[in-house]
């Protein structure tokens, strides 16, 4: 199968930096899905991980989390999924990546993907998503109905997970949503999102 990987942390200017190779095709065991990949996206944790994680034993290391594709093959244990399933999910760092045809993930940490999206959006949000979440229900523990006139501050409101945060909030609580944005049209995006105040944070 084709891949996008590396051997080698360090910078992205280096010639080796990624490469197009060949892999093996894996074979799904256990809860694995062997995974079709269609469409991935780019997250800062790709970056951080090619700059500084080397290969152990000088292996190849594909990045690569947020994914949508078919399965095509299930481990014995599998029992969520079938066959020609449309899912979506963010891999494992301890696991290959999804910069390749093919990939194996763990059904336990895949869903099915939304009719009502695209490939192209779908494999946009798991790590955002995943992250707004558990950010605001897990850890901060954001009510979903809180007393009147509480107020979240939400900062860096047009990025990845600040833009996922808005419009959690705004779908499952009744907070008063303030987000920052500096661009005029980042602010009129974030506003479109569902925040009720926007502040330029410069």
């Amino acid at each position: 199968m084709k891949a996008v990987a590396y051997q080698k942390a360090g910078p992205i200017t280096s010639p080796e930096a990624l490469v197009d190779i060949e892999l093996n095709a894996p074979i799904a065991e256990g809860h694995d899905l062997l995974v079709r990949v269609q469409a991935v996206s780019v997250n800062p944790v790709d970056t951080k991980i090619r700059k500084n994680v080397s290969p152990k034993n000088n292996q190849w290391k594909t990045l690569g989390w947020d994914a949508v594709g078919v399965v095509e093959a299930i481990g014995d244990k599998v029992t969520q999924f079938k066959i020609g399933d449309i899912v979506w999910y963010e891999g494992a760092l301890n696991r290959q990546g999804s910069n390749s045809e093919l990939q194996l993930v763990d059904e336990r940490i895949v869903g099915h993907k939304p009719k009502t999206l695209e490939l192209t959006e779908a494999a946009a949000l798991p790590l955002t998503a995943i992250t707004a979440w558990e950010m605001l229900f897990d850890r901060l523990q954001v009510p979903k109905k809180a007393p009147e006139s509480t107020t979240i501050l939400v900062i860096g409101g047009a990025g990845g997970v600040g833009s996922i945060t808005i419009q959690l909030l705004k779908q499952l609580t009744n907070l008063t949503i303030i987000a920052t944005a500096s661009r005029a049209e980042t602010q009129d995006w974030v506003k479109q999102l569902g925040a009720d105040y926007v502040l330029d944070h410069r």
